[in-house]
Order: structure tokens, then C-alpha cells, then sequence
């Protein structure tokens, strides 16, 4: 065998070759492991090195050819980068072009393709896109803005928006009455820390308190705003907090929720927004102690109302109509609760200071002042008008916008928008007008103290007050004196016996009267066939002299021959012989009636009709009940509010919704008494089946947040049902945000395999819940 030398294997240069590349791409000298041939007797060594070489230069070879393909491929690669960047550029251009051109379809078609190569366009193009949709003031590319704004926060893209664009957003969705959405971006805003001022967004909620929803919102937004300051929480001396302390509620933002829970009928959840104000130190104004005494007027919360009466009296700057207004308030809730002395007591009050301002130099005093405060009634014509006559179909450019930093233009828009709410407000104001700054009574407020004088059976007392009345005011005549006009409607409405006790009233009192209040009433008696009363009504109308008309002798004579008293009849007709009576004379009163109808003064007795015929009897006990149950709710006295409600209840009072919702945000208040407010649902629908007890907003709303709060979706859901069903608004956003607070991981993971059918139920709720809410 022949001695095999060892390989000595080293490094040889294959080849010397440089590639010079496309885009700095290339390759060092090229070497590879050779080995030196040893030499070998045999011819089959050799042949087997030769292969061994001729393999290791094919290798090389394929080598080569892989690596020109790699960089074509990079070299196309390149290319398409740089085609697409060309693209994008030329795409960003295109679509700030159809912007500033305000071709809307075309830069949302342009933005759907830059979402579709890169995703998102860089901030400014986002930016310009939403304020270009929101000087549109269409609701459609409006409506298109805003999912773009909830796609980039869904996406964790929040640094594409800026603060100014999302307020202006928001004002431009809510001039468009889009309130759901406009509010929900102030919400956002609110949880990114981006903390708009109170004179932009003030604005926002003057333009959303126009519709029901929107007004309803608007207290959710400064609930949870004034959240956030209450009990001085907020240190106003560190500089950090100057950008949450300028979002702070002022007294125009509240004057406009409260005067927009006034106009759709949610004054109980406006009650609720006047507590928070001490707490967050907000003082209130002029305009807003009377927005506060109309709220206290309709939740019945009189004493309040007197409280309030002190600051309205000491009031420096409160115009004529303001004062109307308020004591327009005072005047209903001593109504209400059936304080007749009260609000009788008020009207004879304001009829004398009348006559005594007519009757010296004060009357010139209160001129100048009804000067100087402006003729209200013709400002609020004139603001009804322009609230009819303006539209929302113009908006201020971004440019003017942005240029605005302390947001001026939007505050003047806010109480622009808030005196149109007061307006509107004035018109429900009846029962007191003002002449030259001087307040006095309307027939209206004549009309509701006669029927509640009359409901409580104070015939003697409503003379008195009638008769007082009169010699303030001074009529013209007796036959045209507000108590004939009263006997007038009880006989109209066959009220005889009170008609008679009125009619006694004013002989007693020394006051004549005219025939033909007798004759109404003597005839009235004969229909009855009530004998003894007409004999002893003809005894009072002989002492007193009084002439009867042809009409009334004709129905006395034919009671007389019904009852075959043939001498009575006899005597009758000499009488009315002797008198020299027309036939025609009977017609004089109804005639005088209905001209006064067709010259559209239907005066105090056809007012009373109506009233009567059409009101309902006010239940005081129920008004009562409801202040004594508040007000232990209120100091979170609860065992005190069941017994007051057991105690009403007894009483015969039906409880109603203002109760329930009373107890109901009592318990929520305290905490923890949830099954306490499962047990009241209970009771509310067995009620609202028997009686005529509605349901509204504010009492399914709180039963709603105490019901989610504590966990108990089962009945959580039967109210969302109820509410969805009656077509009541609910603020899915505070319910979703309400949930993640409190039970955000409830339900979160797959459910066990053993479980009761109590369980599943538990489970299956939660999850309609979260899928209502829209968290899956």
C-alpha cells in the first residue's frame, strides 16, 4: 500500500471579479477552499481530485447566477418604493386640493385610497379633512367626520387629532342637531386630558339644549364635568391644572342646561344639577335665580321658593320681566298646594300697589325704570321671531375659529342662544303681566282661584277675596264685576247652591246687583224644581228692589202651572203686567255674552268653563308628601322617607313618579341598597298597570344607573326594554363607561361548566348588556 500524504488545505483567491450593483449593494473577493493536489501513482486519484475540483467550480458558478437574481430583485423592489412614495405625494396633493376646492366626495374617495396603500394621512391632512367636512355643515360628511375621529382613537392614533379640530367638530355637529355626537367628542377630549375651555363649549351646549336629547345631555356633560371640581378638588394655584380649571361650569352653562330641562320637562334631573352648584362654588346670577325659581315651581318645592324670594327682592339688576316671572312661579305653587290665602293674599297685594302707582308719582319712577331696562316684551317678539327666522346653515371658517383663542365669537353665540331658551321660557308665564314695571294679576290667575275656591267649598272666602279684589281694581260696572262672572259659571255649570252662597255673600256685604244675575239664577232654581229656593230667591229680590226680566217671569209662571198652581201663575203674570216688561228684554244678557265671545273676549266666565271643564283636580296631598319624602331623601334619611311613603300611602295618596324617583336616587346616594330599589321596580309596575302613573325619563334613568351600579342586569335590562319600548332616550355612553368602571372584567373569561340555571341567567344578562352598550 502506498504511504497517503496528509492534505494541506489553504485559501486560494477563485476569482479577482468586482460586481458593482445597483443602490450600494455589493460583494467583497469571491474566495473558496482549494486544496493542493497531492501526487498519487494511480490514475483513478487523480481523476477523483479532477471531479472534486470541476464540482467546487460549478458551485461558484451557481453562486454567481443566485446573487444576480437577488439583486434584480432588489433593484425592482426599489423601484416600486419609489414609484409608490411618488404616488402617495402626489396623492396627499390631490386630496388637500379637493379640500381646499370643497370637492367633498373627491377627497373622501382620496382619503380611502391613502387608508387602503399607507393607512392614515399625516396629521395636517387629518386636521384639514375634518374642519373642511365641518364648514360643509352637512350632516353627511359631518356624520362621515366623526367615525374618522372614532377610527383614529379605536386605532390608538389619538396624536393625529388636535384639540381645535375636535372642538370645532363638535360645534358643527351640534349646530347640524347631531347632539349625540357632538357630545360625545367633548366626552373624548375630556378623557384624552385635551380640556376644551367653558366659553367654546358653551356654545356646543347652547346648540344641543334645543331638542329633548340634546338638553338632556348637556346635564350628563356638566354632571360629569362638575365632577371633577367638586369639594375643591382642583388646586387653582398650580399651573398644571390652569388648562382643567378654565373647562370649570359658569353660570351662562348652567343657565342653559337648566333652561333646557325647563322647555322638554326634565326639571327634577335640573333640581339635581342646582345642588351640585355649591359644591363646585358656582354663585348664581340674575338670569339664573330665575331659571331657579321656575325648576323650584315645577318640582312643587315651595319652601325653596320662599328662600329664593329674599335674594330676588335684594336683587339690584332684575328687569320687570324677570320679576313677572318670578312671582308668576310663587304665585302657581301656592296654587298648587292649595294655599288660597296665600295667593289670594299676593293678588290683592299686587292690585294695590297697582292702584297706588296709578294714583302718585311712582308711576313715573316705574316708567323710567321700564326705560332703562328695555321693553321685555317686545325683546322676546323679537327674539321669537329671530329664533324662528334663523337657521343653521352658515358656520365661522376654521380660520376665524382658530384666530379666536379666547373663543369670544362662540361665547357671544352661547348667550345668544341662551336668551332664545329664556324666551321660550317667557311664554309659559300667565297668571301675571306688567305695565310700565307694575306687576298685576291676569284673568287667568282670577279664573284657577275661583275653581280652587270653589273645589274647596270656601264659597264665603272667595266673596270676601272677590269683593276686595273690586274695590282695588274698580269696574266699570256691576253687571260686569268678576263675582258676576262667577255666579254666572256656577249656574252654567249647575253649581246652584254655590251660586246662591255668592249671591248672599254680596247682599250681605252691601254690594248691588243687577237682575240679571237673579233672573239666571231664579230660572235655573225652576228647571231644578226647587221651590223652596226660588221662594225664598223672590223674597231677596223683592226687599232688594230689583225689576226681573220678561224671561224669568215666563219660566216662574210655567213652573207654577206644572205644579197646578193656578192662583201662583196668576199672580205672577199681573205682576210682570204691571211692570210694563218686553218680551225682548230676556235676550239683552245672552246677547251681551256672546258679542264679548265674538270679539274674541270670552272673559272671565267663559275662561272659568273651560277651566273647569278641562282641568283636573290637583291632589295637594300628594305635592306634600313628595316635599317630606325629599327631604329625608335628601339627608339620607331613608328609614324616615319609608315611613313617610307608608304614611302617604295610608293617607290614600297615590305615590307618583316624582316619589319613586326621589327614593330611588335616596338609596343610590347611600349606596348599597340595591335590593331596596329592585323592590320598589316591582311596586312601580304593579302601579303603572292599576293607575295612570307614567314612567318618565328621570325615573327609568336613575332606576336604570342604580340597577347597573349594583350589578343587576337581570332588571337592568327589563328598563332598558321599558325605555327602548316607550321610545325614551338613554345615554348609551355613560352606561358603557359606567360598566368598565365598575365591572369591567365581570364575565370577561369562558364560563364554567357547572353552573345553575340562576348562573346562566346572571351571565346571559351581563352579556345583552355589554352587547347593548356596544363593548363587543
Amino acid at each position: 500500500m502506498q504511504p497517503i500524504r496528509k492534505l494541506r488545505c489553504q485559501t486560494t483567491p477563485l476569482s479577482s471579479s468586482h460586481f458593482s450593483l445597483i443602490g450600494n449593494y455589493y460583494i467583497n473577493d469571491t474566495k473558496i477552499a482549494k486544496c493542493h493536489l497531492p501526487l498519487y501513482s494511480s490514475d483513478r486519484s487523480f481523476c477523483q481530485h479532477l471531479l472534486i475540483n470541476l464540482n467546487m467550480k460549478m458551485d461558484v458558478l451557481k453562486f454567481q447566477d443566485r446573487f444576480l437574481n437577488h439583486i434584480e430583485f432588489f433593484s425592482s423592489m426599489a423601484g416600486t418604493v419609489l414609484v409608490q412614495a411618488r404616488d402617495l405625494a402626489k396623492l396627499c396633493m390631490q386630496l388637500e386640493f379637493a379640500i381646499d376646492e370643497r370637492r367633498y366626495s373627491d377627497a373622501w374617495n382620496l382619503y380611502k385610497q391613502h387608508m387602503q396603500i399607507e393607512g392614515f394621512p399625516r396629521k395636517s391632512i387629518v386636521n384639514k379633512l375634518l374642519t373642511g367636512f365641518t364648514e360643509s355643515l352637512d350632516s353627511h360628511w359631518l356624520e362621515k367626520a366623526y367615525n374618522l375621529v372614532e377610527m383614529a382613537i379605536e386605532e390608538s392614533r389619538q396624536n393625529l387629532l388636535q384639540k381645535e379640530t375636535l372642538v370645532y367638530l363638535s360645534f358643527g355637529l351640534a349646530k347640524c342637531g347631531l347632539p349625540i355626537a357632538s357630545s360625545t367628542l367633548i366626552r373624548k377630549l375630556v378623557e384624552m386630558e385635551q380640556f376644551p375651555s367653558v366659553s367654546a363649549y358653551s356654545a356646543i351646549l347652547a346648540h344641543i339644549s334645543q331638542t329633548a336629547h340634546g338638553a338632556y345631555l348637556a346635564t350628563e356633560l356638566i354632571f360629569e364635568m362638575g365632577y371633577l371640581f367638586q369639594d375643591n378638588r382642583v388646586d387653582p394655584r398650580k399651573k398644571s391644572n390652569a388648562p382643567l380649571i378654565a373647562m370649570k361650569p359658569n353660570t351662562v352653562v348652567f343657565s342653559i342646561a337648566l333652561a333646557g330641562c325647563l322647555l322638554f320637562g326634565t326639571t327634577r334631573k335640573a333640581e339635581e344639577l342646582l345642588d351640585m352648584m355649591p359644591r363646585i362654588n358656582v354663585k348664581p346670577d340674575a338670569t339664573l335665580l330665575i331659571v331657579m325659581a321656575h325648576i323650584y315651581e315645577k318640582n312643587g318645592r315651595r319652601e325653596e321658593l320662599k328662600m329664593l324670594k329674599r335674594h330676588v327682592d335684594e336683587a339690584h339688576n332684575l328687569t320687570d320681566m324677570q320679576f313677572r316671572q318670578f312671582y308668576n312661579c310663587l304665585l302657581t305653587c301656592h296654587l298648587k298646594f292649595g294655599d288660597l290665602d296665600s295667593a289670594s293674599h299676593m293678588v290683592l297685594e299686587m292690585l294695590k300697589k297697582a292702584k297706588e302707582a296709578r294714583n302718585s308719582l311712582a308711576a313715573a319712577t316705574f316708567m323710567v325704570d321700564s326705560v332703562k331696562n328695555g321693553n321685555k316684551s317686545e325683546k322676546l317678539e323679537i327674539l321669537l321671531e329671530e329664533a324662528k327666522s334663523s337657521s343653521s346653515s352658515s358656520i365661522m371658517s376654521y380660520e376665524d375659529f382658530s384666530r379666536d383663542q379666547s373663543s369670544v365669537q362662540l361665547e357671544a353665540e352661547a348667550q345668544e342662544m341662551l336668551d332664545k331658551l329664556l324666551a321660550k321660557l317667557q311664554m309659559h308665564v300667565e297668571l301675571i303681566i306688567t305695565d310700565h314695571g307694575i306687576l298685576q294679576p291676569t284673568e287667568r290667575i282670577f279664573v284657577k282661584l275661583v275653581k280652587a275656591f270653589l273645589e274647596a267649598g270656601n264659597t264665603k272666602e272667595l266673596a270676601e277675596f272677590l269683593l276686595k279684589a273690586e274695590k282695588e281694581d274698580c269696574p266699570l260696572s256691576v253687571d260686569k264685576s268678576a263675582l258676576v262672572h262667577v255666579i254666572d259659571a256656577c249656574i252654567s255649570l249647575n253649581w246652584l247652591d254655590q251660586a246662591y252662597d255668592l249671591l248672599d255673600e254680596m247682599r250681605l256685604s252691601g254690594v248691588k246687583t243687577g237682575s240679571s244675575v237673579y233672573s239666571s239664577l231664579l230660572k235655573a232654581f225652576c228647571k231644578e224644581n226647587r221651590e223652596g229656593e226660588v221662594k225664598s230667591l223672590l223674597r231677596d229680590v223683592r226687599k232688594a228692589g230689583i225689576q226681573l226680566d220678561s224671561s224669568c217671569y215666563d219660566a216662574l209662571i210655567q213652573s207654577r202651572v206644572l205644579k197646578k198652581d193656578t192662583y201662583g201663575a196668576l199672580d205672577l203674570f199681573k205682576e210682570m203686567k204691571e211692570s210694563k216688561l218686553l218680551r225682548f228684554g230676556h235676550y239683552k244678557f245672552d246677547e251681551l255674552v256672546k258679542g264679548c265671545e265674538w270679539k274674541g273676549e270670552a272673559g272671565l266666565m267663559a275662561k272659568l268653563l273651560e277651566e273647569i271643564r278641562e282641568g283636573q283636580r290637583v291632589d295637594c296631598g300628594v305635592h306634600d308628601w313628595n316635599n317630606v319624602i325629599h327631604f329625608f331623601c335628601k339627608k339620607r334619611l331613608m328609614q324616615d322617607a319609608e315611613k313617610a311613603l307608608k304614611k302617604m300611602r295610608s293617607l290614600g295618596h297615590t305615590p307618583n313618579a316624582q316619589t319613586y324617583h326621589s327614593m330611588t336616587t335616596g338609596y343610590a346616594a347611600i349606596g348599597g341598597k340595591y335590593v331596596e330599589v329592585a323592590e320598589l321596580w316591582g311596586e312601580m309596575k304593579s302601579i303603572a298597570h292599576a293607575t295612570s302613573m307614567k314612567f318618565d325619563q328621570e325615573l327609568l334613568d336613575s332606576v336604570l344607573y342604580t340597577f347597573v351600579r349594583g350589578g343587576f342586569f337581570v332588571r337592568a335590562n327589563e328598563v332598558v326594554e321599558m325605555m327602548e319600548k316607550r321610545k325614551i332616550f338613554i345615554d348609551k355612553y355613560k352606561y358603557r363607561t359606567l360598566f368598565l368602571k365598575y365591572h369591567k372584567t365581570l364575565h370577561k373569561g369562558k364560563a364554567s361548566k357547572f353552573q345553575t340555571e340562576a348562573q346562566v341567567q346572571r351571565r346571559e344578562a351581563v352579556l345583552a348588556f355589554k352587547k347593548w352598550v356596544g363593548l363587543f
